[in-house]
């Protein structure tokens, strides 16, 4: 998802949505370990993806 996308939601919603990605995220480790996973890039993404909703999460809650 795209840091635009992640600025329009609350903060409610977005952490769901670090919720959901953690969870992915989680999912995708394990594939790994039983060696499923075809694209381990795709691990790298979703860190990312965790971190750049943390980011605006911290931003939103910082403005307040």
């Amino acid at each position: 998802m795209k840091a635009a996308e992640l600025r329009q939601k609350d903060v409610d919603g977005l952490k769901a949505e670090i919720k959901e990605l953690q969870k992915a995220h989680f999912g995708l480790r394990m594939q790994k370990a039983t060696q499923q996973l075809g694209n381990t890039g795709t691990l790298g993404e979703t860190r990312r993806a965790i971190a750049r909703a943390k980011t605006i999460l911290a931003e939103k809650q910082a403005a307040k």
